[in-house]
C-alpha cells in the first residue's frame, strides 16, 4: 500500500469528492478505484476493510481509512493544510464543519423527489446566502487576508471553495453579494 493514495468510492462525486479536492490541493496524485457492482462492495465488507460497511475508503500510508472527516483530517495534517497550533485547527474545524453542513444539504439534493427539486433549491439558496456564505465574507473582510485562516492556504478554503462551486452550479449568481468570495 506504498506510493499513491488509493480511494475506492463509487464513480461520483458524493463523500469522495473533498478528499479528491484536498489531494489535489497538496499537489498528491492519486489512484482511483470505481466500485461498480454491488459484488465489490460486499467484497470489501467480508474481508473487513470497510470498519464501518461504507465508502469512501482511502489506502495511504499503510492504513486503510474510512469516515471522511477521519480522511480529511489526516490528509490535512500531512500535507501541511490544518494550520500550525491548536487554535488554527479550531478554527479549520469550526469552518469545515459550517461548510460540510450546507455540502450536507447539496449532496442530498439529486436524492430529492421531483416535486421538491425548487423547494430544496430555495432552501440551498437561504441557507448559502443568510447563514454560511456570509460567515466566511466576514471573516475574510475582517482580517483583510486571502485565506481562511492565519494569512496561510488550509483545508477550509478547499472545502469553501468546493462547496462555493457546487452552489454556483445549482444558483449562478449566489455570490453577487459576497464580493470576498468571488474568486
Amino acid at each position: 500500500m506504498s506510493g499513491k493514495p488509493r480511494l475506492t468510492y463509487l464513480n461520483g462525486r458524493g463523500r469522495m469528492e473533498p478528499v479528491r479536492w484536498l489531494l489535489a490541493a497538496a499537489g498528491v496524485e492519486f489512484e482511483e478505484v470505481f466500485l461498480e457492482t454491488r459484488e465489490q462492495y460486499e467484497k470489501l465488507i467480508k474481508d473487513g476493510v470497510l470498519m464501518f460497511q461504507q465508502v469512501p475508503l482511502v489506502e495511504i500510508d499503510g492504513m486503510k481509512m474510512v469516515q471522511t472527516r477521519a480522511i480529511l483530517s489526516y490528509i490535512a495534517g500531512k500535507y501541511n493544510l490544518y494550520g500550525k497550533d491548536l487554535k488554527e485547527r479550531a478554527l479549520i474545524d469550526m469552518y469545515v464543519e459550517g461548510i460540510s453542513d450546507l455540502m450536507h444539504m447539496i449532496l442530498m439534493f439529486p436524492f430529492s423527489p421531483p416535486d421538491a427539486k425548487e423547494k430544496n433549491i430555495d432552501s440551498i439558496k437561504d441557507k448559502a446566502t443568510n447563514r454560511y456564505f456570509p460567515v466566511f465574507e466576514k471573516v475574510l473582510k475582517q482580517h483583510g487576508q486571502d485565506f481562511l485562516v492565519g494569512n496561510k492556504f488550509s483545508w477550509a478554503d478547499v472545502q469553501l471553495t468546493e462547496v462555493i462551486l457546487a452552489v454556483e452550479e445549482k444558483i449562478p449568481a449566489v455570490l453577487s453579494e459576497f464580493p470576498q468570495l468571488q474568486v
